[in-house]
């Protein structure tokens, strides 16, 4: 899924697109309660994980399925920031709590 790129919503989901024909719809994934804010893929384009209002973050497998993974909670508001680690071993999250976690994959 290299060439796909992904999409989060107020609608509280993720959908991915195929970059390689004209943006073509391939899947929605499900699972947040709240609008979802932010998305990032892992450097090996396997994984996706997506920040939302219901705060938590999800760690998708986009190659397996639709439904999350892994739900990442423990935050005591909305999630906005998130990102991968340079080598995909764990996921930064901030949150509106003001604070920022480390999640390890």
């Amino acid at each position: 899924l290299f060439r796909s790129f992904a999409s989060g919503s107020f609608d509280k989901k993720v959908k991915i697109w195929d970059g390689r024909n004209n943006g073509a719809f391939l899947k929605t994934l499900t699972g947040h309660v709240g609008a979802v804010y932010q998305v990032a893929w892992s450097s090996d384009g396997r994984f996706l994980v997506s920040a939302s209002k219901d705060s938590t973050a999800k760690l998708w497998d986009v190659t397996s399925g639709k439904r999350a993974r892994e739900t990442l909670p423990g935050h005591a508001d909305e999630v906005y920031a998130l990102d991968w680690s340079p080598n995909g071993s764990s996921v930064a999250t901030g949150s509106k709590d003001r604070t920022i976690k480390i999640w390890k994959h």
